[in-house]
């Protein structure tokens, strides 16, 4: 669960202080332009510095919130409770609530606003355990609230549970990710006293953003149910995972407690007597507690405001001069304008004609990880399915001996051959050549198929001209259709090519001419590998084996052995011969 708090400089009783005029004006605007992009379905890209509240599920956030209202007012239950963003404004005045999706109806129990909260939920999401990105704008008018804005977002969870979406884990994650990734977010990490430190995942989504513990507020609940003789001093103390801005104790209403109908108030006060009256905790009873917890998130977020304020504005000027020069624009704009039009139009043929190509070569900006598409899918097909498709071709060994057995008969005629003719030879292998026809014309028409649909892909982004799309489509799917004609054209005069004239001289025809000189270059190689290279005396000197010094032996060396006839030769030794006493290691 996150909350992302937008405050305005205000004390703990929740009155507003007369400060800065600006400053308290600064959360009603933010409340009116959320309010205003919720109703039309659009979001904003308005980067206020603000306070998410990062934690797992039995954190203790819903308690924590509900302090700050001073009601009970959020659902609860096992696993994920909320599956929404709830965008809750809180407002000093007296006490009522309003929702957004029904505006004009007060609700003045607070039961009914948790009943409402729920069934808006389900509404969108259905009875099962998903998440929707649509929010729940709520706003609660208050005497005991300060001034800020929060939103609630599920908490961090790591099992589905029940309806659950298998990577409920990621949605959650990403939801939360959007919130504290940005530089003027902080974040106050919420991590329970009863598990370790080091293992929290509010902690650990924090250093993922904030690496220094620049922007993270540590919070440690239910500091109550540790076990006894053990506390969290030295975590308290910023000693264990030093923060810049620091940890702050808290002890909120137990289930025992929240069924028991225990008041907040009632808490608020039994939280004040743990820190007074525990020995670990006494000496800093005054930064610990709920109370205390406002007041550090309404001066750390007021003095965050006060720095990002000059940043902001300049940001805001200069979306504001972007926005003047497109009204500017639209001033003169001209419904009907031929230009415009064409204009218009031009652009959009352009992009359909870079996405086309994008497909195609594969620089598309979005991958598909599921399954080929585009220029993929057309590689497949030449390395792939072609070749399956050529393996697929019939040949019946049996039945082509029996056609060159006709073949060679037919050319003789009523004479008896003593050679086979070439003629016989030609007529067979072009019959199998125009075999090939089959499947380079199947290849073409795979090819066709697969650019058509690429066609119907990237005209997609024409979906809101239906008639530009329908005739883009038209136009390019005929302009495919010709080409296809030329293409299979040119295949098939490919292989009528291939069949006019057969190379019998080329390396990789094994005939009469290049099987004779295969057979005389292997004798000629046989024939050298007999040849005697070398023969005479040799010296052979190994001290270290043979007593006696130097022996001498007759050797043959020939392009395939060394052979020393009445002796044996061993790898290693020296040999020496002739009357320069050369010496080759063997």
């Amino acid at each position: 669960m996150v909350f992302c708090v937008q405050v305005v400089d205000s004390r703990i009783d929740g009155s507003v202080t007369m400060g800065n005029r600006g400053m308290e004006e600064l959360i009603p605007l933010v409340n009116k332009l959320q309010d205003a992009f919720s109703t039309i379905g659009q979001s904003y890209n308005l980067d206020l510095p603000q306070i998410a509240v990062v934690g797992g599920q039995s954190a203790g956030k819903s308690s924590v919130l509900e302090n700050f209202v001073g009601r009970d007012f959020l659902p609860r239950g096992s696993g994920i409770v909320t599956r929404r963003p709830l965008v809750l404004q809180l407002v000093s005045a007296i006490e009522y609530a309003e929702f957004l999706h029904c505006r004009g109806k007060l609700f003045l129990d607070f039961q009914e606003v948790r009943q409402e909260i729920e069934a808006e939920t389900t509404r969108l999401t259905g009875p099962n355990k998903g998440l929707s990105p649509v929010p729940i704008n709520l706003r609660v008018y208050s005497p005991h609230v300060l001034n800020l804005t929060l939103v609630d977002l599920p908490g961090i969870t790591k099992v589905p549970v029940g309806d659950q979406p298998a990577d409920i884990e990621y949605q959650v994650r990403d939801m939360i990710m959007q919130f504290i990734c940005r530089e003027n977010c902080l974040v106050l990490a919420v991590t329970p006293a009863n598990t370790d430190l080091a293992n929290s995942d509010a902690l650990k989504l924090a250093k993922d953003v904030d690496p220094q513990g620049q922007r993270t507020i540590g919070v440690i609940t239910k500091l109550d149910l540790m076990d006894e003789g053990t506390d969290a001093r030295h975590i308290l103390e910023n000693r264990l995972l030093p923060l810049r801005r620091g940890y702050i104790g808290l002890v909120n209403r137990s289930q025992k407690d929240i069924d028991g109908k225990k008041g907040i108030e009632a808490a608020l006060a039994a939280e004040r007597r743990f820190f007074l009256t525990h020995p670990a905790y006494r000496h800093m009873a005054d930064r610990m507690g709920t109370p205390h917890l406002q007041k550090v998130l309404n001066q750390q977020l007021t003095n965050h405001i006060r720095d990002s304020l000059p940043a902001f504005r300049s940001r805001l000027q200069g979306q504001l001069l972007a926005l003047d020069k497109e009204v500017e624009d639209y001033k003169h704009f001209k419904a009907h304008d031929p230009e415009r039009k064409t204009k218009a139009l031009l652009l959009l043929i352009q992009k359909f004609s870079a996405d086309f190509e994008k497909h195609i070569e594969g620089s598309g900006h979005l991958v598909d990880t599921e399954e080929l598409s585009g220029g993929a899918r057309i590689n497949r097909i030449f390395h792939e399915r072609f070749p399956f498709e050529l393996v697929k071709m019939e040949f019946d060994e049996r039945e082509l001996r029996r056609e060159i057995s006709y073949a060679i008969r037919n050319i003789h005629g009523i004479r008896t051959g003593l050679f086979t003719p070439d003629q016989a030879f030609e007529a067979i292998v072009k019959k199998q050549i125009v075999k090939l026809k089959g499947p380079c014309v199947k290849c073409v028409d795979m090819v066709i198929q697969e650019l058509i649909a690429t066609v119907r892909q990237c005209t997609a982004m024409l979906g809101s001209f239906p008639r530009l799309r329908e005739e883009t489509e038209k136009i390019v799917t005929t302009h495919i259709r010709e080409r296809e004609s030329h293409a299979k054209e040119q295949v098939l005069l490919l292989i009528d090519v291939q069949v006019a004239y057969i190379n019998t001289n080329h390396e990789d025809f094994i005939g009469f001419a290049n099987a004779q000189h295969r057979s005389t270059h292997t004798n000629k190689k046989r024939l050298a590998g007999n040849q005697v290279i070398r023969k005479g005396w040799l010296t052979i000197n190994n001290i270290s084996i043979m007593k006696g010094g130097a022996k001498e032996y007759w050797f043959i060396l020939t392009a395939e052995s060394l052979s020393c006839p009445g002796t044996c030769c061993t790898a290693g030794f020296i040999f020496t011969w002739g009357p320069r006493s050369k010496s080759i290691p063997v």
